[in-house]
């Protein structure tokens, strides 16, 4: 869609851009959904791997999400606690270039509280009331009203590090779909805050310094049928813990659901301690395969420890996929769910590879950061094509979604006013090209590498 848009001249200041440096298309990570998404950006880390393994999450551990049934949910009033959440020890790039701005960032650790644009009472209420009332063209608006803001701090303040996020192309997306003309207005929006943030750099003299960049925490296919996973479960007999009504703590399963292409189930949540595939076999084999069996489900992920897992796919068998310090196996077993074939002691870049061009864009490193994360549930989903798993409660319902592994979802665009020295690959080595930018020596523990 950028790429039309941009082919049809109705976004000229990212053709400049474009122009200038580069238009490349990149993979996000997996859950591909806003919130966990935005982690690669701002932490250079996955999702999974800081602690934010979908927009939804079980707490084992019962010590983190106290309340509303030791459930997360990042829609809404518990937004507040992402910062809380994530690792500790792995630092944002609000705290390693200092000072920056945030906007509407889901993720703001290291921010001064007045850098935090869209946090003040006033505005929340009027996001919520917004996305509450699926008011559509309302978070135009809230586009329009953002992208003004943080031109005029940008060009009053000086800031090194500026993340601003304008959702109106996916509030937009998830109503219409993704080819819809109220996208293309959406797209316009930050198109303006583009143009207006180098007009002003320009008159000032910081253009030349000034890197620019835009890019995209997922993408979007269409849906054609929701699969009410919760609803289903009931049908079969269990009892679950969903939001909107997550306080069921004696529930046989905890569904969550992100994206909302792609879900985590919990099993045996009365256990504070994660338990593994084959161990859930006795109990849970049945119920396993009979979602396996479902037209919602494209891929089925088994965690059978905390560096192995079993990847299945209807109708294409199952694989093994394991890991250790950013090695990667992928022995397929009754069959070749990935379509990649037997892939042996590959690293990131390998792994890489293998996948990009397949339907299933880095698969193999997305999966292992995702299963190996203590908050990651017992079974997780990827949404069939035209699918997703949530029927009710949403406001606005939806006909298009994200969150899956499908290539759709998983491939962004990234568009840079400099041409990077190597081909960007993903939304993690985002963060640390932005420190190598801003000539700040990146931690060692990050996922992404620098194109800088």
């Amino acid at each position: 869609m950028l790429s039309r848009s941009i082919a049809q001249g109705q976004l000229p200041a990212l053709a400049s851009l474009r122009n200038e440096g580069t238009l490349s298309t990149i993979t996000t990570a997996f859950p591909s959904v806003t919130g966990p998404a935005y982690a690669p950006f701002i932490m250079g880390r996955y999702p999974g791997s800081v602690g934010l393994p979908g927009l939804r999450w079980y707490d084992r551990s019962q010590r983190i999400a106290r309340l509303s049934g030791h459930a997360r949910s990042y829609v809404g009033a518990e937004m507040r606690f992402v910062d809380r959440d994530i690792d500790r020890a792995s630092p944002t790039i609000f705290e390693l270039a200092k000072p920056s701005m945030g906007a509407l960032s889901v993720i703001t650790r290291g921010l001064r509280r007045r850098d935090r644009i869209g946090q003040s009472a006033a505005f929340v209420a009027r996001a919520a009331a917004t996305h509450f009332r699926g008011n559509v063209k309302g978070w135009l608006a809230i586009d329009r009203t953002i992208g003004e803001e943080v031109a005029r701090r940008l060009r009053t303040q000086r800031m090194k590090f500026a993340f601003v996020a304008l959702t109106g192309i996916d509030k937009t997306s998830h109503a219409a779909g993704q080819d819809a003309p109220i996208v293309r207005d959406a797209m316009r929006i930050v198109d303006d805050t583009v143009a207006q943030i180098r007009s002003d750099a320009e008159r000032d003299g910081r253009w030349d310094r000034m890197h620019l960049w835009v890019g995209s925490d997922h993408g979007h296919s269409s849906v054609r049928d929701h699969e009410d996973l919760a609803g289903l479960l009931v049908e079969w007999g269990y009892t679950t813990l969903a939001h909107p009504w997550a306080f069921n703590t004696s529930a046989d399963i905890a569904v969550m659901v992100s994206g909302n292409a792609m879900a985590h189930l919990y099993l045996d949540i009365a256990e504070k301690s994660r338990p593994w595939w084959p161990h859930l076999n006795d109990k849970w084999h049945d119920v396993a395969m009979r979602l396996l069996s479902r037209e919602s489900v494209d891929l089925m992920i088994l965690p059978t420890g905390p560096s192995a897992c079993e990847i299945h796919r209807p109708h294409c068998g199952m694989a093994r996929l394991t890991w250790s310090e950013s090695v990667y196996s992928y022995i397929p077993d009754t069959g070749d769910p990935l379509d990649i074939g037997e892939q042996r002691a590959l690293d990131d870049r390998q792994a890489y590879d293998v996948t990009i061009e397949s339907d299933y864009p880095d698969a193999l490193v997305q999966i292992a950061h995702l299963s190996a994360s203590p908050r990651s549930g017992d079974i997780i989903l990827s949404a069939a094509r035209e699918w997703d798993y949530r029927a009710r409660y949403e406001p606005i319902r939806h006909v298009s979604s994200h969150g899956a592994l499908h290539r759709e979802h998983m491939l962004v665009p990234l568009l840079l006013n400099r041409r990077p020295a190597s081909a960007p690959r993903r939304t993690a080595d985002v963060m640390p090209s932005a420190l190598a930018a801003l000539g700040i020596t990146p931690p060692k523990t990050l996922d992404g590498i620098s194109f800088f």
